[in-house]
């Protein structure tokens, strides 16, 4: 080979090598979205000890009206488990959950209501959650009726809601979940 094929081969390898670095170069400066973790829905979801709550959002009609909480508790303890919910203006509910089971808040479940949303629809409601000496605070988004899907949760305007509503825990574990918890 001479050298001026040899110069040749030499740029077109620099070529490629600085091609393929550019290629490669995206992951190496920009972050991958599928490694960070979110709430892919309207809910939010937080931990608190051992109990984990999902997807969990208030549906009113306005700030100072009644809010239905929805989303899923799930208690991965080998104790019984009871989520306090307290809200704006001493609003409070109440939400039961059984040792290594889940409570969905849903429409097959007792409501568990807020007197107080606590925040406009399309804002944040600021609540304290407690379960035995585990207590956080957060912001759980507040939604209306204007989507079809949470319009069956908005609270009733003729029902008043107590200041401690509860919601009763799932039973829909399967013999196969029950065999795993050791039950």
């Amino acid at each position: 080979m001479n050298p001026v094929q040899r110069g040749k081969l030499a740029i077109a390898a620099a070529a490629i090598g600085v091609g393929l670095l550019s290629v490669t170069g995206c992951g190496f400066v920009n972050a991958q979205q599928t490694t960070h973790q979110y709430s892919a829905s309207d809910g939010i979801k937080a931990d608190l000890g051992k109990l984990q709550l999902r997807n969990m959002l208030i549906v009113a009609s306005g700030e100072k009206e009644s809010g239905r909480v929805i989303g899923a508790v799930f208690n991965q303890s080998d104790s019984d488990a009871t989520l306090t919910i307290s809200g704006a203006d001493g609003a409070q509910t109440e939400i039961p959950v059984k040792a290594k089971s889940e409570t969905y808040l849903n429409e097959q479940s007792d409501a568990a209501v807020l007197s107080t949303a606590g925040a406009a629809p399309g804002g944040l409601a600021k609540v304290t959650v407690r379960s035995g000496s585990d207590s956080a605070q957060i912001n759980i988004p507040v939604v209306n009726g204007t989507l079809p899907e949470y319009k069956k949760y908005l609270p009733s305007s003729s029902a008043t809601p107590s200041p401690s509503g509860s919601a009763t825990p799932s039973t829909t574990a399967t013999s196969t979940e029950s065999a795993a918890a050791g039950h």
